[in-house]
């Protein structure tokens, strides 16, 4: 069972953070391998043992999609799904079922399932048919084009509005186009030479601590009583991301 990283697109929720997707299944080898091979994908994962597990992780969890043994030692399958739906009746569900379990396929698809792969299937495999998934979902639809967002802060580059949690930030010329560039690039450090660069189109020498003098600005105005976004790599520069979950998976 590996994994190809061939022609391989990076799947994102609309808000620029990892797609989530909850593994549950009894066989810790296999909830394991699964894991691992989906967050080779730059997924973020969590996994149940049971279906009380099951309901409960993706209760904190909100996954984009779910990997679903149809035999679990609490529940059956499909009275997960059922409770899943009750809560997220849009998410999307892949089945795993045995190889003669033909009655257990039709039974998850009539009532729900999206899809099914058959025991011993390959990683390929899944992973594939959850891309199919999530894309067909929507879960990593992008926004307008002209609406950048991570996390809870999004900037529209033709109203030049700013709002973070629902808040409208107000920012100076400078700050915005900074925000932007940070923005444009989640999750990826930008040097200070960087960022001299492109936000102020020219080298400023000995004065490249205007690059921390703006960054502090934003903070004020982004980060201020808020779990932070905005984070420095002594040595390296600054990245945005989105701040940091407080739910209890």
């Amino acid at each position: 069972m590996t994994t190809s990283s061939e022609s391989r697109t990076e799947l994102l929720r609309p808000d620029g953070s990892p797609v989530r997707v909850l593994v549950v299944d009894d066989e810790s080898s296999l909830t394991e391998l699964l894991s691992m091979a989906l967050r080779y994908e730059g997924w973020e994962i969590r996994t149940a043992a049971d279906g009380a597990g099951a309901v409960a992780a993706a209760r904190g969890f909100r996954p984009d999609a779910v990997v679903l043994d149809v035999t679990l030692p609490d529940m059956h399958g499909l009275t997960v799904l059922g409770r899943l739906r009750r809560e997220q009746p849009d998410v999307p569900v892949l089945f795993l079922t045995a190889k003669d379990a033909v009655e257990d396929r039709i039974a998850g698809l009539t009532a729900g399932g999206d899809d099914h792969v058959t025991k011993p299937f390959s990683l390929e495999e899944v992973v594939a048919r959850l891309r199919g998934l999530i894309r067909r979902s929507g879960a990593s639809a992008r926004r307008s084009e002209s609406v950048l967002a991570v996390g809870d802060l999004t900037l529209d580059e033709d109203s030049h509005e700013v709002t973070r949690g629902g808040d409208s930030i107000h920012l100076t010329a400078t700050e915005f186009e900074l925000l932007r560039y940070l923005m444009r690039n989640p999750r990826r450090v930008l040097s200070k030479a960087q960022i001299l660069d492109r936000v102020w189109s020219y080298d400023f020498g000995g004065q490249a601590n205007v690059v921390e003098l703006y960054i502090s600005y934003l903070r004020r105005k982004i980060d201020a009583g808020r779990s932070p976004m905005i984070h420095t790599r002594r040595g390296a520069g600054y990245l945005i991301k989105p701040a940091e979950a407080t739910a209890a998976a």
